[in-house]
């Protein structure tokens, strides 16, 4: 009973990582473009993503019942297969990568599950039909429709006035974001909730036709929403601002791809990482707009965390499962939680080094520093450390917009042509915010 009450809280804690480690799929072009503050953009997302873990269980029946054989699980391959999903989320996260929660999460179960069973263990088929091939498919389908989606609104708009068109983008932003928080909830908050249901039945708790509990899908959507609003900053700053310098209709676009795509792999039940398809709209949004700059090497590297997940997150799992089987008994549960803890420990003070937050998250990007940020040793006398933005066009401009966001104030027009300048595509007006 205690290591079923471990399994259900790490499984929680998985959700929480999902959580600030995908607010960005959501939210990164619309803090970006500064159609909403950072504050409000993550508490909006929390919200709807919380609202979304309510409105479909199609995915976390596909995690509980289709990709591993119920019949060789334990609550001790459920518990490393998670920590080793956790793991995954928290190193990624530190290097600003945008990998799949989804993929960390099966990759760290069918690790454990292969080193305690071997390869009878694993669903083969459902592992390629429901995470492999949609992995594959999602962000090609994605980058198709964000840069139609782009192409065509650029043309609609062709010679229309900025400042008309960016207020109108603006508010769409909102809606579309919105949409992407809500399709996100559907999509990744059962993952844990199908985790939950697997360590139950494996348990004896509940039967092995049962249904997801209430209170599991409660607790899994609180988690979920709670990491949603600690922000992920770091992930937030490399969609936002590293792939593309992006405007209020890249945004709106690529948002919009993103939920049609997310809603539609939900409804069939798919594990779709939805790291993978709100990337790939990014990307799409900057392929379709006339001018604009894609910055294909931090593409490249975040293709390679992708292709990474899988395997790394598994080797985890596996390692973490012979740790407990060798080991023996409560001991060596113990012993992997202090892995698992000490682990996050470790990647946490290293975070620190270069610390990103709703201050600093709309920085102008440095290829060299990626999505962290140098702290400086100058300091307000108030309010901690001060950030100096890069001494480059558009610096100043992004150093006020920052401070801006941190004091929650609504700017009137402010920060547009720094930022433009700063990326060299952005549209002059879309750095407002829509209220």
């Amino acid at each position: 009973m205690i290591l079923l009450v471990v399994v259900v809280l790490t499984a929680l804690a998985f959700d929480f990582t999902n959580g600030f480690h995908d607010t960005g799929n959501a939210m990164a072009t619309s803090i970006a473009t500064r159609a909403l503050t950072p504050r409000r953009a993550v508490l909006l997302s929390a919200a709807l993503n919380l609202v979304g873990a309510f409105l479909s269980l199609s995915v976390a029946a596909t995690i509980a019942k289709g990709l591993v054989d119920a019949d060789v699980i334990t609550l001790e391959v459920v518990f490393a297969g998670l920590v080793g999903g956790i793991v995954w989320n928290l190193l990624t996260w530190l290097v600003g990568l945008p990998s799949s929660s989804s993929h960390a999460l099966v990759g760290g179960v069918v690790g454990a599950v292969l080193a305690a069973a071997g390869t009878s263990g694993v669903l083969w088929e459902g592992v390629l039909a429901k995470v492999l091939v949609p992995a594959l498919i999602a962000p090609v389908v994605a980058i198709a429709v964000a840069a139609t989606g782009t192409w065509l609104v650029a043309r609609l708009t062709r010679g229309l006035p900025q400042d008309a068109t960016s207020r109108g983008f603006r508010w769409g932003q909102v809606g579309s974001a919105s949409l992407v928080s809500l399709a996100h909830g559907t999509n990744d908050a059962q993952k844990s909730m199908g985790i939950i249901l697997l360590a139950l039945i494996t348990a004896g708790a509940v039967p092995a036709d049962s249904g997801v509990p209430f209170w599991v899908i409660l607790s899994c959507a609180l988690a979920m929403a709670l990491g949603t609003y600690t922000g992920g900053w770091r992930i937030i700053r490399a969609l936002g601002k590293g792939l593309v310098e992006i405007d209020t209709r890249q945004g709106m676009a690529a948002e919009t791809s993103s939920a049609a795509v997310i809603m539609l792999s939900s409804y069939f039940g798919f594990s779709l990482s939805t790291t993978h398809v709100a990337t790939g709209s990014i990307l799409g949004s900057g392929v379709g707009m006339p001018g604009a700059t894609v910055r294909w090497g931090l593409a490249g590297r975040m293709f390679g965390a992708w292709m990474l997940t899988l395997p790394a997150a598994g080797l985890i799992g596996a390692l973490c499962f012979w740790v407990q089987h060798g080991v023996g008994g409560v001991l060596g549960s113990a012993l992997v939680l202090g892995i698992l803890l000490a682990s996050a420990a470790a990647i946490w003070i290293a975070s620190r080094r270069k610390p990103v937050d709703h201050t600093n998250v709309n920085e102008a990007w440095d290829e060299e520093r990626g999505a962290g940020i140098e702290p400086v040793a100058a300091t307000t006398g108030e309010a901690g450390p001060l950030h100096v933005a890069p001494v480059e066009a558009g610096a100043t401009t992004s150093a006020a917009a920052a401070a801006i966001d941190a004091l929650d104030i609504v700017p009137v027009g402010a920060g547009a042509a720094g930022s433009s300048a700063a990326g060299g595509t952005s549209d002059v007006s879309g750095k407002g915010t829509a209220e």
